[in-house]
């Protein structure tokens, strides 16, 4: 498979490269480039796609690296073909290429998936097996927050809370900034962002094994939530006006808002959409169960097994999914592949 130097993976991705309808993905013998999602379901979701394409179809892909909004800029120039877990509708940038018909959204990948503000159950309800008493037994909502910074102190910042926010360039991270503000917790929570999804995972796995008290963003699908007890802090309900006020990092009076309705989907650009319809076809149809892949996922992340490795076992465990996303004598060739 082609590899990309990450340097100029990073500057294609921040900047693009001048592209039309009819360029790498309108080629019979191009290669697909697929983003790089750094968190663990896209990452799994990415590979699978990946071995579908290679093995079943007989195309060649490669990754390309970027953070969540330099992706869907590339997918929308067509640098990128295929970003394989699209959040589609969070970012402007996403909102807007769509509009113009540059990227689409294919398909329904996950049912039930969600994000939001969490907190370890023990925080609400202790936990007598590991003698934790409840430190916020009142604890229900955003709003409670504001009696509860000292619970989630910030080690480098006495007198303040702090919430793990997502790691800067995702889309999540701005809107999380946002909902900060709009809630007033601003200036009793100190927004700290993790480097990388993997270190927000390490920071949230740390405190849970302690027995700490730790607030923070998270979503699902995803190993953590099939491994820990958590709860789901309340917000004001979904409201389209207050949503747009929260993905505009330039708003100065954001309004508090759940966060959109999750719906994962495969984005994949125009030329994509336009001359691969095979692939269309097949992704319109991936549906990975949640609770499925949350043990994939958990497994994955328990013995630090890389995507690629993962999304073999993947398809391998569970023929019965992915079959039916593809006619037999592709979904065969798959098989041989493995």
């Amino acid at each position: 498979m082609k590899k990309v130097p990450t340097l100029l993976a990073g500057l294609l991705l921040a900047f693009g490269m001048a592209s039309t309808d009819s360029a790498a993905a309108a080629e019979p013998n191009a290669t697909l480039h697929f983003g790089a999602i750094t968190w663990e379901s896209g990452a799994l979701t990415t590979e699978i796609l990946r071995l579908i394409v290679e093995h079943g179809y007989g195309f060649s892909t490669d990754t390309l690296p970027g953070s969540t909004v330099s992706m869907e800029v590339a997918l929308a120039r067509n640098d990128l073909q295929v970003i394989a877990e699209e959040w589609a509708g969070r970012s402007p940038a996403w909102v807007k290429a769509e509009q113009a018909g540059q990227v689409f959204a294919l398909g329904d990948t996950v049912k039930n998936a969600e994000e939001g503000w969490w907190v370890p159950a023990y925080v609400i309800k202790g936990d007598p097996a590991r003698n934790l008493k409840p430190l916020a037994p009142d604890l229900r909502s955003v709003d409670d927050l504001k009696r509860y910074p000292e619970v989630f102190k910030d080690p480098e910042a006495p007198g303040k809370g702090r919430f793990l926010n997502s790691p800067s360039g995702w889309t999540s991270e701005t809107v999380n900034s946002q909902k900060l503000k709009a809630y007033g917790l601003d200036g009793l929570y100190n927004n700290f962002r993790s480097g990388s999804g993997a270190a927000l995972d390490a920071e949230i796995t740390s405190a849970i094994r302690r027995g700490q008290p730790v607030l923070f963003y998270y979503w699902s699908p995803t190993p953590l939530m099939g491994r820990y007890q958590l709860v789901r802090l309340e917000e004001p309900p979904f409201d389209a006006a207050a949503w747009a006020t929260l993905s505009d990092a330039a708003n100065p009076q954001p309004q508090g808002s759940r966060s959109l309705p999750a719906k994962l989907s495969i984005g994949v650009s125009k030329a994509f959409r336009d001359n691969y319809p095979q692939l269309v076809a097949v992704f319109e149809k991936v549906d990975l169960p949640i609770a499925t892949l949350n043990k994939a996922l958990a497994h994955m992340n328990e013995t630090r097994q890389k995507p690629r490795e993962a999304a073999i076992a993947f398809l391998r465990d569970n023929p019965q999914v992915w079959k039916a996303w593809l006619p037999a004598e592709n979904a065969a060739k798959v098989e041989a592949g493995l």
